[in-house]
């Protein structure tokens, strides 16, 4: 294999490598896609659903979003750490902190006073059929601190905080860290797996801290990937990234998967034990889940980053102004899911199949709808 080219220091966070870029709006895509699939019928709460009773469509669907949540929130949590040393050098600390509170503040206090309310009266009214107005609506409103799905951003402001406090009390920053090896990244999978089924013992999977949303179950992930992230950008680990790596960790993922989550399935039925057991407690099986699901993850992203960077790294106009456009499209994605299935709800099909036609629809009028807000004068300087 030829010698990996080197790619551009982190040294600001407006020099972005493209492949990064295309990642983001990777990543959105399959969140728009995993609330649509929990819409219709995967695991998992949402403003409305309309779910199907086909084992044929819920296997597929419980191993996609399975899958999905095994890597794809906690692969934000490290995406945005890459920037956050070099931006927090250049700014400072008042100015760093200033600037994450509009970024990141603002869009929270957007959501849980303005969007969340219209996205409960949609259902409400449409669906529940109680027929009145919206200011009716927020007269019984109670819910008024609800992040929704931006209770990522609040966990990536509060995650920031301590990390402005860490350099303020901590000088020096930490000295630079080698590359992981496949057989690194692999136990340290195993590691976090093991520290997830203990957390989830008290809190296991879908049980969420009111009233920002954190599923305290899969925070074990998201704060160690967080780590990585702030250490991936001082050690320049993106710059070391190797191609055959990341094929290695894509055979891994995907014998992990093909094999793991098959066995889920036949052992459960031969035991007839609750699926619950997944989920948290004193249970072998927990343990068993939160082992599979962190090899899952790091072995996709450990291979993302590394195929990303040699066959993806090319730069486009148009994925470009989709990325610019991603963090628009992850606030007001759930107004477009809800929208369409509201509107589809009387449509005299299986819900499975209405999911064929949602879930593309969604994430297309969802960057749209994101285009348009990034042009919006004032409001592009939050989003």
């Amino acid at each position: 294999m030829s010698k990996p080219e080197a790619q551009p220091a982190l040294v600001h966070p407006k020099q972005k490598i493209n492949y990064i870029d295309h990642l983001k709006v990777m990543l959105t895509v399959l969140v728009i896609m995993h609330h649509s699939f929990i819409a219709y019928g995967a695991p998992g709460g949402w403003y409305y659903t309309q779910k199907t009773t086909l084992t044929a469509a819920l296997i597929p669907m419980t191993a996609f979003v399975a899958v999905n949540q095994a890597f794809f929130m906690g692969f934000f949590f490290f995406l945005s750490a890459l920037f956050v040393p070099s931006s927090y050098d250049k700014k400072g600390p008042v100015k760093f902190i200033t600037d994450r509170l509009m970024r990141l503040g603002l869009p929270l206090v957007f959501y849980s006073f303005i969007l969340s309310p219209i996205l409960s009266y949609i259902p409400y009214n449409w669906v529940g059929e109680h027929h009145i107005t919206y200011l009716q609506y927020l007269g019984g409103f109670n819910s008024w601190i609800d992040f929704g799905v931006l209770w990522f951003v609040a966990a990536l402001l509060l995650f920031t905080f301590i990390y402005v406090l860490y350099r303020i009390v901590i000088k020096q920053t930490s000295k630079t860290v080698a590359m992981p090896t496949v057989t690194t990244i692999l136990v340290f999978a195993l590691i976090i797996g093991v520290i997830s089924y203990v957390v989830r013992i008290v809190f296991p999977v879908g049980w969420v801290l009111k009233p920002v949303g954190f599923q305290l179950g899969h925070f074990p992930q998201y704060v160690s990937l967080f780590i990585l992230g702030l250490i991936a950008s001082k050690s320049k680990w993106l710059n070391h990234a190797e191609y055959k790596t990341g094929k290695r960790m894509r055979t891994i993922a995907l014998c992990v998967v093909l094999i793991g989550f098959p066995l889920f399935f036949i052992v459960r039925n031969l035991l007839n034990f609750p699926v619950a057991w997944f989920t948290g407690g004193i249970h072998w099986q927990s343990l068993w889940y939160a082992v599979w699901e962190q090899l899952v993850g790091f072995a996709i992203i450990s291979s993302l980053l590394g195929i990303g960077k040699y066959r993806w790294n090319k730069s486009s106009a148009f994925l470009s102004k989709l990325s610019r456009s991603t963090f628009a499209v992850y606030i007001f994605h759930p107004l477009i899911i809800i929208s369409l299935s509201v509107m589809a709800r009387n449509w005299g099909i299986d819900p499975a199949i209405k999911l064929l036609v949602v879930a593309p629809t969604a994430v297309v009028l969802s960057f749209l709808l994101g285009l348009a807000i990034v042009r919006i004068p004032g409001v592009n300087k939050v989003v």
